[in-house]
Protein backbone atom coordinates (compact mmCIF):
# COMPACT_ATOMS: atom_id res chain seq x y z
CA UNK A 1 0.00 0.00 0.00
CA UNK A 2 1.27 3.37 -0.86
CA UNK A 3 1.69 5.36 2.12
CA UNK A 4 3.32 9.11 3.73
CA UNK A 5 7.24 9.14 3.98
CA UNK A 6 9.42 9.31 6.84
CA UNK A 7 9.16 12.03 9.03
CA UNK A 8 11.62 13.72 12.15
CA UNK A 9 9.59 14.22 15.00
CA UNK A 10 9.53 18.13 16.36
CA UNK A 11 12.48 19.52 17.91
CA UNK A 12 12.21 19.86 21.64
CA UNK A 13 13.20 23.30 22.95
CA UNK A 14 16.03 22.66 25.48
CA UNK A 15 13.98 23.90 28.41
CA UNK A 16 12.30 20.07 27.81
CA UNK A 17 15.86 18.49 28.31
CA UNK A 18 16.85 17.28 31.35
CA UNK A 19 19.96 19.60 32.38
CA UNK A 20 23.45 18.00 31.48
CA UNK A 21 21.42 14.33 29.95
CA UNK A 22 22.99 12.43 27.65
CA UNK A 23 20.70 12.02 24.55
CA UNK A 24 20.55 9.84 21.92
CA UNK A 25 18.95 10.16 18.65
CA UNK A 26 16.76 6.83 17.36
CA UNK A 27 14.03 6.23 14.37
CA UNK A 28 10.71 4.58 15.14
CA UNK A 29 9.46 2.62 12.20
CA UNK A 30 5.41 1.55 11.89
CA UNK A 31 3.72 -0.83 9.73
CA UNK A 32 -0.05 -1.44 9.00
CA UNK A 33 -2.28 0.26 11.05
CA UNK A 34 0.07 1.74 12.86
CA UNK A 35 1.55 3.86 10.22
CA UNK A 36 -2.07 4.78 9.29
CA UNK A 37 -2.56 6.22 12.24
CA UNK A 38 0.36 8.46 12.60
CA UNK A 39 0.34 9.14 9.02
CA UNK A 40 4.32 8.00 8.53
CA UNK A 41 6.06 5.29 7.95
CA UNK A 42 8.82 6.23 10.35
CA UNK A 43 9.74 9.38 13.28
CA UNK A 44 13.41 10.35 14.53
CA UNK A 45 13.05 10.84 18.33
CA UNK A 46 15.75 12.04 20.93
CA UNK A 47 15.59 10.08 24.21
CA UNK A 48 17.59 9.75 26.97
CA UNK A 49 20.54 7.80 27.14
CA UNK A 50 20.27 4.26 28.47
CA UNK A 51 16.84 4.37 26.32
CA UNK A 52 15.07 0.77 25.58
CA UNK A 53 12.70 -0.24 23.37
CA UNK A 54 9.96 0.45 25.37
CA UNK A 55 10.76 3.93 26.02
CA UNK A 56 10.84 4.33 22.01
CA UNK A 57 7.44 2.81 22.05
CA UNK A 58 6.45 5.31 25.36
CA UNK A 59 7.72 8.12 22.95
CA UNK A 60 5.47 7.29 19.84
CA UNK A 61 2.39 6.52 21.76
CA UNK A 62 2.83 9.21 23.60
CA UNK A 63 2.45 11.94 20.79
CA UNK A 64 -0.24 9.81 18.81
CA UNK A 65 -2.60 8.15 21.57
CA UNK A 66 -4.22 6.14 19.27
CA UNK A 67 -1.50 3.76 19.00
CA UNK A 68 -1.49 2.76 23.07
CA UNK A 69 -4.27 0.04 23.07
CA UNK A 70 -2.18 -2.03 20.60
CA UNK A 71 0.48 -2.33 22.81
CA UNK A 72 -0.31 -5.78 23.82
CA UNK A 73 -0.26 -6.95 20.75
CA UNK A 74 3.30 -5.10 19.42
CA UNK A 75 6.89 -6.88 19.24
CA UNK A 76 9.99 -5.09 18.77
CA UNK A 77 12.80 -5.41 16.54
CA UNK A 78 15.72 -3.60 17.52
CA UNK A 79 18.67 -2.44 14.52
CA UNK A 80 17.05 -6.23 12.37
CA UNK A 81 16.41 -8.38 14.80
CA UNK A 82 13.14 -9.18 17.45
CA UNK A 83 14.15 -8.35 20.65
CA UNK A 84 12.63 -7.60 23.85
CA UNK A 85 11.20 -4.69 25.12
CA UNK A 86 14.08 -4.00 27.26
CA UNK A 87 16.88 -4.07 25.10
CA UNK A 88 18.74 -0.56 25.42
CA UNK A 89 18.99 1.50 22.56
CA UNK A 90 22.46 2.85 21.12
CA UNK A 91 22.82 6.21 19.17
CA UNK A 92 21.14 5.79 15.56
CA UNK A 93 19.21 2.55 16.88
CA UNK A 94 16.19 1.69 14.81
CA UNK A 95 13.23 0.48 16.16
CA UNK A 96 10.64 -1.29 14.62
CA UNK A 97 7.05 -1.89 16.04
CA UNK A 98 6.03 -5.24 15.14
CA UNK A 99 1.95 -5.54 15.00
CA UNK A 100 0.32 -8.38 14.31
CA UNK A 101 1.33 -10.34 11.19
CA UNK A 102 -0.60 -12.17 8.52
CA UNK A 103 -1.80 -15.10 10.23
CA UNK A 104 -1.30 -18.25 11.16
CA UNK A 105 -1.57 -20.90 13.98
CA UNK A 106 -1.27 -19.33 17.29
CA UNK A 107 0.92 -22.05 18.75
CA UNK A 108 1.65 -24.96 16.21
CA UNK A 109 2.66 -28.30 18.04
CA UNK A 110 5.86 -28.69 18.40
CA UNK A 111 7.96 -31.47 16.56
CA UNK A 112 10.55 -33.55 18.39
CA UNK A 113 13.92 -33.30 15.86
CA UNK A 114 13.50 -36.22 13.12
CA UNK A 115 17.02 -38.08 12.37
CA UNK A 116 18.03 -37.50 8.28
CA UNK A 117 17.50 -40.85 6.97
CA UNK A 118 21.59 -42.17 5.52
CA UNK A 119 21.95 -40.51 2.07
CA UNK A 120 24.58 -39.45 0.04
CA UNK A 121 25.77 -35.82 0.77
CA UNK A 122 23.95 -33.59 -1.63
CA UNK A 123 23.88 -29.59 -1.88
CA UNK A 124 22.10 -27.52 0.47
CA UNK A 125 19.92 -25.32 -2.05
CA UNK A 126 17.37 -22.28 -0.60
CA UNK A 127 15.31 -19.77 -2.23
CA UNK A 128 13.96 -17.54 -0.18
CA UNK A 129 12.43 -14.05 -1.60
CA UNK A 130 10.03 -11.50 -1.60
CA UNK A 131 8.86 -10.37 -4.81
CA UNK A 132 6.30 -7.69 -6.16
CA UNK A 133 5.42 -9.03 -9.13
CA UNK A 134 3.07 -11.53 -9.76
CA UNK A 135 4.11 -15.33 -9.66
CA UNK A 136 3.54 -16.86 -13.09
CA UNK A 137 1.05 -20.19 -13.40
CA UNK A 138 4.03 -22.13 -13.14
CA UNK A 139 6.14 -20.95 -10.23
CA UNK A 140 5.91 -24.68 -8.06
CA UNK A 141 7.48 -26.16 -11.21
CA UNK A 142 9.65 -22.99 -11.96
CA UNK A 143 10.98 -23.70 -7.93
CA UNK A 144 10.78 -27.46 -8.04
CA UNK A 145 13.44 -27.65 -11.16
CA UNK A 146 15.60 -25.27 -9.42
CA UNK A 147 16.04 -27.19 -5.88
CA UNK A 148 15.49 -30.92 -7.33
CA UNK A 149 18.60 -33.29 -7.20
CA UNK A 150 19.10 -36.93 -8.94
CA UNK A 151 18.61 -37.68 -5.40
CA UNK A 152 14.96 -36.70 -5.36
CA UNK A 153 12.28 -38.65 -5.11
CA UNK A 154 9.57 -35.82 -3.75
CA UNK A 155 8.43 -32.69 -4.55
CA UNK A 156 5.86 -31.16 -2.34
CA UNK A 157 4.24 -27.65 -3.33
CA UNK A 158 1.52 -25.07 -1.74
CA UNK A 159 0.56 -22.10 -3.06
CA UNK A 160 -1.32 -19.82 -0.57
CA UNK A 161 -4.36 -17.37 -3.16
CA UNK A 162 -6.49 -14.32 -1.84
CA UNK A 163 -9.66 -15.60 -1.23
CA UNK A 164 -13.13 -13.79 -0.93
CA UNK A 165 -13.98 -14.73 2.48
CA UNK A 166 -12.63 -12.38 5.04
CA UNK A 167 -10.01 -13.68 7.81
CA UNK A 168 -9.06 -12.83 11.78
CA UNK A 169 -9.12 -9.36 12.30
CA UNK A 170 -6.32 -8.13 14.34
CA UNK A 171 -6.65 -6.65 17.40
CA UNK A 172 -8.09 -3.62 17.27
CA UNK A 173 -9.78 -3.91 14.11
CA UNK A 174 -13.01 -5.70 15.01
CA UNK A 175 -15.11 -2.51 14.61
CA UNK A 176 -14.17 -2.03 11.13
CA UNK A 177 -14.15 -5.94 10.34
CA UNK A 178 -17.73 -6.36 11.44
CA UNK A 179 -18.69 -3.46 9.32
CA UNK A 180 -17.57 -5.58 6.56
CA UNK A 181 -18.64 -8.96 7.94
CA UNK A 182 -21.02 -9.67 4.74
CA UNK A 183 -18.66 -8.58 1.84
CA UNK A 184 -16.50 -10.33 -0.18
CA UNK A 185 -12.60 -9.40 -0.57
CA UNK A 186 -11.24 -8.07 -3.71
CA UNK A 187 -7.62 -8.01 -3.12
CA UNK A 188 -5.11 -8.19 -0.75
CA UNK A 189 -2.35 -5.41 0.36
CA UNK A 190 0.88 -6.73 1.48
CA UNK A 191 3.22 -5.21 3.65
CA UNK A 192 6.81 -6.06 5.33
CA UNK A 193 10.17 -5.33 7.06
CA UNK A 194 12.14 -7.53 3.87
CA UNK A 195 15.66 -7.26 6.27
CA UNK A 196 13.85 -9.36 8.75
CA UNK A 197 11.19 -11.21 6.85
CA UNK A 198 14.46 -12.29 4.87
CA UNK A 199 16.28 -13.14 8.33
CA UNK A 200 13.17 -14.83 9.75
CA UNK A 201 12.81 -17.17 6.40
CA UNK A 202 16.34 -18.29 6.74
CA UNK A 203 15.67 -18.88 10.39
CA UNK A 204 12.56 -20.98 9.58
CA UNK A 205 14.83 -23.15 7.00
CA UNK A 206 17.24 -23.67 9.59
CA UNK A 207 14.72 -25.09 11.48
CA UNK A 208 13.13 -27.34 8.86
CA UNK A 209 16.82 -28.68 8.35
CA UNK A 210 17.31 -29.39 11.57
CA UNK A 211 13.82 -30.98 12.45
CA UNK A 212 13.10 -33.03 9.43
CA UNK A 213 16.22 -33.71 7.33
CA UNK A 214 15.39 -31.15 4.70
CA UNK A 215 17.97 -29.17 2.81
CA UNK A 216 16.33 -27.87 -0.51
CA UNK A 217 13.17 -26.09 0.61
CA UNK A 218 11.57 -22.34 -1.23
CA UNK A 219 9.48 -19.93 0.52
CA UNK A 220 8.24 -17.13 -1.92
CA UNK A 221 6.09 -14.13 -0.55
CA UNK A 222 4.46 -11.62 -2.51
CA UNK A 223 4.26 -7.74 -1.51
CA UNK A 224 2.05 -5.10 -2.55
CA UNK A 225 -1.64 -5.73 -3.88
CA UNK A 226 -2.94 -9.18 -4.94
CA UNK A 227 -6.13 -9.51 -6.25
CA UNK A 228 -8.76 -11.99 -5.66
CA UNK A 229 -7.54 -15.30 -7.39
CA UNK A 230 -3.97 -14.44 -7.39
CA UNK A 231 -1.03 -16.41 -5.54
CA UNK A 232 0.51 -14.37 -2.42
CA UNK A 233 3.08 -17.31 -1.33
CA UNK A 234 4.57 -20.65 -2.86
CA UNK A 235 6.36 -22.98 -0.46
CA UNK A 236 8.29 -26.01 -2.36
CA UNK A 237 10.10 -28.65 0.04
CA UNK A 238 12.09 -31.61 -2.41
CA UNK A 239 13.80 -34.18 -0.79
CA UNK A 240 14.34 -38.08 -0.84
CA UNK A 241 11.44 -39.36 0.46
CA UNK A 242 7.69 -38.14 0.83
CA UNK A 243 7.14 -37.87 4.66
CA UNK A 244 9.56 -35.42 5.55
CA UNK A 245 8.82 -33.23 2.24
CA UNK A 246 5.25 -32.77 4.02
CA UNK A 247 6.17 -32.36 6.98
CA UNK A 248 8.78 -29.97 6.21
CA UNK A 249 6.20 -27.81 3.63
CA UNK A 250 3.81 -27.97 6.78
CA UNK A 251 5.89 -26.19 8.98
CA UNK A 252 7.33 -23.52 6.84
CA UNK A 253 4.29 -22.24 5.78
CA UNK A 254 2.75 -22.33 9.30
CA UNK A 255 6.10 -20.58 10.83
CA UNK A 256 6.32 -17.99 8.21
CA UNK A 257 2.55 -16.97 8.59
CA UNK A 258 3.32 -16.66 12.36
CA UNK A 259 6.76 -15.22 12.74
CA UNK A 260 7.41 -13.33 9.35
CA UNK A 261 7.33 -9.34 10.14
CA UNK A 262 3.97 -9.44 6.75
CA UNK A 263 1.35 -7.54 7.49
CA UNK A 264 -1.67 -8.16 5.51
CA UNK A 265 -4.73 -5.87 4.44
CA UNK A 266 -7.82 -7.29 3.47
CA UNK A 267 -9.84 -4.74 0.70
CA UNK A 268 -13.26 -4.57 0.07
CA UNK A 269 -15.13 -2.11 -2.08
CA UNK A 270 -15.45 0.41 0.44
CA UNK A 271 -12.99 -0.16 2.99
CA UNK A 272 -9.80 -2.53 4.08
CA UNK A 273 -9.40 -4.08 7.12
CA UNK A 274 -5.51 -5.58 9.07
CA UNK A 275 -5.67 -9.27 9.73
CA UNK A 276 -3.71 -11.57 11.67
CA UNK A 277 -2.46 -12.59 15.36
CA UNK A 278 0.61 -10.85 17.26
CA UNK A 279 3.69 -11.79 15.98
CA UNK A 280 6.00 -14.75 17.58
CA UNK A 281 9.20 -13.87 17.47
CA UNK A 282 10.84 -17.62 17.45
CA UNK A 283 9.79 -21.41 17.39
CA UNK A 284 7.19 -22.21 20.15
CA UNK A 285 9.87 -23.77 22.34
CA UNK A 286 12.42 -21.22 22.53
CA UNK A 287 9.85 -19.21 23.77
CA UNK A 288 8.16 -21.30 26.06
CA UNK A 289 11.85 -21.92 27.32
CA UNK A 290 12.57 -17.74 27.71
CA UNK A 291 9.54 -17.41 30.38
Amino acid sequence: MSGPEDRPAPDRSPEDRPAGADTIRVRVRLFARQREIVGARSVDFELPAGATAADAWAAISGAHPGLAASRPYVRFAVDGAYADASTPLSDGSEVACIPPVSGGADEPPDEPPVEPPDEPPVARRRILELREDPFGATILADLADRLATDEDGAVVGFLGRTRATPGTPAPGEEAEAARHAAGRVQALDYESLEPLALAVLAEIAEEVERRHGIERIAIVHRTGRVPLGEVSIAIVVVAPHRGAAFAAAAYAMDETKARAPIWKAEHFADGHVWVGRPARTGPVADEEASR
